[in-house]
């Protein structure tokens, strides 16, 4: 990962992350909200039944290696190792993330540890997982061809590989427009992404990579709600003093909440899962 890049995304997650954790919890990631996107419920379960929805997709009912790429502050990586009595691994960019993280599993009884490390060139031996989970990191990486490449390398054969993502559209009937490419450099620009492609260009690369029994499914509609939820969380007095604290990089992506909830409203932007095998 290019230096700038990495940079950005650590300073980003390691000024930003203790306003989430603050009001979101220790889920970093988006909600679900039932196949159509209409079912109501409290928002830390909605991230929590993400969780389960995308295991049971992709039909992972047991583990005992499992590396969380883009670990954020733990919480999917805690979460596994607890439901499959397993030993978790995560990874983050961010040096607050992982200290963090590392605070949060010598609470618990779990076999878990995390470190700083970059997803493109992973310090782990071929063959170290049986499961190898990126939940909303893949949006980060500069290399996505390079991503799966290393997360393939580190699977154990038979292991599974689950990833949830941002996209956007697929572009094989309709290019995008100035407009869309407009609307994605926004996004890109405040939450220090390179650039996202779509759901058919990440199944391709999976093929290319030599991921077997590969599925891929766009839940844009389940999750898109969650932009929602969390605008309407940010006006309290609590997330606004949160902020102002949390310097520029957070104020900004704060003030750029309703980009994203427009993106899913109009289609640009899809939130892309893909599971596969190593054989």
């Amino acid at each position: 990962m290019t230096s700038s890049l990495s940079e950005q995304i650590k300073q980003f997650y390691d000024a930003s992350s203790g306003l989430w954790e603050q009001t979101w919890g220790e889920h970093m990631h988006h909600g679900y909200y039932g196949a159509d996107g209409k079912t109501r419920k409290e928002r830390r379960q909605a991230q929590i039944d993400l969780i389960e929805e995308l295991l049971n997709w992709a039909n992972v009912t047991e583990a005992q290696q499992i590396l969380d790429v883009g670990c954020g502050i733990g919480g999917s990586s805690l979460f596994l190792a607890e439901k499959f009595g397993a030993t978790a691994t995560g990874i983050t960019l961010s040096p607050v993330q992982a200290n963090r993280a590392i605070d949060r599993a010598r609470s618990t009884h779990l076999n878990a540890q995390f470190q700083v490390a970059d997803a493109l060139n992973m310090p782990f031996a071929d063959n170290s997982f049986d499961l190898v989970w990126s939940l909303e990191s893949g949006e980060h990486m500069p290399d996505k061809v390079k991503f799966l490449q290393e997360c393939y390398r580190v699977l154990k054969p038979g292991g599974t590989f689950v990833m949830a993502t941002w996209c956007h559209r697929p572009t094989d009937k309709v290019p995008l427009t100035v407009d869309d490419q407009k609307r994605l450099a926004e996004i890109y620009r405040v939450y220090c992404l390179p650039y996202v492609i779509s759901l058919p260009e990440y199944e391709a690369i999976a093929q290319g990579v030599g991921l077997q029994q590969i599925r891929t499914a766009d839940w844009s509609r389940a999750v898109a709600p969650f932009w929602d939820v969390v605008i309407d969380s940010t006006f309290t007095p609590s997330a606004i003093f949160g902020l102002l604290t949390s310097g520029w990089t957070t104020i900004q992506a704060a003030l750029s909440l309703g980009t994203m909830q427009q993106g899913y409203k109009r289609g640009l932007i899809k939130f892309g899962l893909l599971c596969g095998t190593k054989a």
